[in-house]
C-alpha cells in the first residue's frame, strides 16, 4: 500500500490473496498456547520433520518481523510489524512444543541436520531454475556433512548410533513444489472459526462466555480501531473503496467475501448460535 505496488506480482500465481483467519483472532491466552508434546521415539519420521520444519519457519519469521519491525519508515508499518510478531511469537511457542523434551542435546541435533539434509535435497530435486540448483547442491553437501559429525559425537558421548535416532537413512517421499490454493481454501473454509482450549482445539462459538481466549483477546485487543492490521486494510477500504485482493474465485468463507469492510469477528467472537 505505501509503494503502491501489487502485491500479485510479488507472490506470481502460486497464492491467493485473500482474507483467512483475521490477523486480531490469532491472539490466544498462553494457557491455551502451548501442545502436548509428541513421543519422538514413537513418532513417524514424517511427522517428526513435519515439526521441526514448522517451528524453525515460524522462529524465522517471528525473527524478521522483530528485528525488522522497528525499522519501518512509518509508525503504521512499525505498529503492523510487531503486531504480527507478536503473532508469530505464540506460532513458535505453539509449535516448539510439540517437540519431544525428552530428547539429548545430541539426538537433536542429528533430527536438526537429517532434517536439513532431506528439505534441501528436496529442493535440489524438484528445483526447476538451472542457476538456483548449485546453491541447493552445495547446502545438501554441507548439511550431509554436519549429519556425519553430528552421528560421530553421538556414537563417541552417548554410545548409540544414529540408526537408533533416525532408522537407516532414506528419506521418505520427499517435498514438491506446486500450486496450493486449492488446499487453503479447504483449510480455510472449515478451521476458520477454530482456536485454542488448553491443548485442544475447539470452534470458538463452542467455548463458554468465560473462556481465557475471550479475556485474553479483550486485553490486547479491547479497542478494535488501535489494532495495525485492522487499521491498515481499513485504510485501504477508505483510499481505494475496496481491500486488495488476488482471487481465482470469491473467498471460501462467506463472512469473510464482502470486500468493503474488515471482517475482525471471525474466529474471535461467537457468530452463530450453538448448543454446548
Amino acid at each position: 500500500m505505501d509503494a503502491n505496488t501489487p502485491a500479485a506480482n510479488l507472490v506470481r500465481s502460486y497464492v491467493e490473496i485473500t482474507p483467512g483467519r483475521p490477523t486480531i483472532a490469532h491472539h490466544r491466552h498462553p494457557y491455551d498456547t502451548v501442545r502436548k508434546y509428541v513421543d519422538f521415539k514413537k513418532a513417524d519420521i514424517r511427522t517428526i520433520m513435519n515439526i521441526l520444519t514448522i517451528t524453525a519457519g515460524e522462529q524465522q519469521t517471528m525473527n524478521f518481523y522483530n528485528n525488522i519491525g522497528n525499522t519501518y519508515s512509518n509508525n503504521l508499518g512499525r505498529k503492523l510489524y510487531l503486531e504480527i510478531a507478536l503473532v508469530e511469537e505464540e506460532h513458535v511457542t505453539q509449535y516448539g512444543s510439540l517437540i519431544d523434551p525428552t530428547l539429548t542435546w545430541l539426538e537433536s541435533w542429528i533430527l536438526h541436520e537429517y532434517t536439513e539434509c532431506y528439505l534441501y535435497y528436496s529442493f535440489y530435486e524438484d528445483g526447476a531454475d538451472p542457476n538456483v540448483k548449485p546453491v541447493w547442491e552445495m547446502h545438501l553437501a554441507q548439511e550431509i556433512a554436519h549429519l556425519h559429525k553430528a552421528a560421530e559425537l553421538l556414537s563417541q558421548h552417548e554410545n548409540k548410533d544414529y540408526t537408533q535416532i533416525i532408522g537407516e537413512g532414506s528419506f521418505p517421499q520427499l517435498l514438491k513444489f506446486h500450486d496450493t490454493k486449492e488446499y487453503v481454501r479447504k483449510i480455510l473454509a472449515e478451521q476458520v472459526e477454530l482456536t485454542a482450549d488448553k491443548e485442544d482445539l475447539r470452534d470458538v462459538n463452542l467455548l463458554p462466555q468465560d473462556h481465557t481466549f475471550f479475556a485474553f483477546q479483550n486485553k490486547i485487543n479491547g479497542d478494535v480501531n488501535s489494532v495495525a492490521s485492522h487499521v491498515v486494510i481499513d485504510m485501504h477500504i477508505k483510499t481505494k473503496g475496496e481491500d486488495y485482493r488476488a482471487e481465482m474465485r470469491p473467498n471460501p468463507v462467506e463472512a469473510l467475501q464482502n470486500r468493503k469492510e474488515d471482517n475482525y469477528l471471525v474466529g474471535r467472537t461467537k457468530q452463530r448460535k450453538t448448543t454446548i
